[in-house]
């Protein structure tokens, strides 16, 4: 146990730490902001960072930190949300195409494999976009087509987990030995293919904030005045010269919720190999 937490790493526990800190910035964003994320102060406009603003402040004199902090409930909403209704699809195709042994459940298993493999191809992006240009922009829009644009991935690691697991000695070894399928599938099978699927789910809520992020940049997301990293970069972005703490500060907050995703999915795999 001592060798396994080792592994886990210093980074590990910095990801960790960190986000603990947006944890804190999406539950209590009031009690960490030092002004209303909508407070406007026309005569303050363009305040670079100072002990009174410690992020500048916007074209409307909003506090850039204020925004930021209260811009973590929406994006990591969007990211845990996003990721969670992914990971759930993907479980479902991943075992209807991994699962399905029998003759007569063929057809559905080549069915269901062809509709990964044809979402799979599909850019995530370019996919959620195609559904928000259905569904119209909005938060719920998004969190499904990041939840769709996600799913293929989760359901490939599912489908080849369960292939694999189904196709080893333990598995043949148990059902000599008399195990039913039940405790065949609890006991060996789903353990084997949920270990890196949580690692890739770890790593997922990262690429889901970076994604709805995107969507926001592009004006798809929450609407304006809600605080939101992405739209935040789009409307820094005409006074990147003159203000460029609108788009840094922001694109920071973007960047190490995605680092701390990456490291810590990282340090949960090198430490699932030890442990095994």
């Amino acid at each position: 146990m001592l060798k396994a937490t080792q592994r886990f790493g210093l980074s590990g526990w910095l990801s960790l730490a960190m986000l603990a800190v947006f944890a804190l910035c999406f539950a209590a964003p009031g009690l960490l902001s030092p002004h209303g994320p909508l407070e406007i102060e026309a005569s303050n406009a363009f305040a670079p960072p100072s002990l009174t603003h410690l992020f500048g402040t916007d074209d409307s004199g909003r506090d850039i930190l204020s925004r930021v902090i209260h811009g973590t409930r929406d994006s990591l909403t969007i990211g845990v949300v996003a990721t969670l209704c992914g990971l759930f699809a993907g479980l479902a195709l991943g075992t209807l195409a991994g699962g399905s042994e029998r003759r007569a459940l063929g057809p559905l298993r080549y069915a269901v494999d062809r509709l990964i493999e044809a979402l799979f191809a599909f850019p995530g992006l370019l996919l959620a976009l195609l559904l928000i240009a259905v569904r119209g922009p909005g938060v719920s829009s998004v969190i499904i087509a990041v939840a769709i644009s996600t799913a293929p991935g989760f359901a490939r690691m599912v489908r080849g987990g369960i292939r694999q697991a189904l196709g080893s000695g333990s598995v043949e070894a148990a059902r000599l030995q008399g195990d039913g399928t039940l405790r065949v599938w609890r006991t060996l099978v789903l353990p084997e293919t949920m270990r890196p699927v949580l690692v890739l789910a770890t790593l997922g809520i990262g690429h889901a904030v970076i994604l709805a992020a995107a969507l926001g940049f592009l004006g798809l997301g929450t609407p304006p005045p809600t605080p939101e990293w992405g739209a935040m970069l789009n409307a820094g972005r005409p006074y990147l010269m003159r203000a460029w703490w609108m788009t840094f500060f922001p694109g920071l907050a973007i960047v190490l919720i995605g680092v701390a995703c990456t490291v810590l999915g990282r340090s949960i795999e090198r430490r699932n190999e030890v442990l095994r």
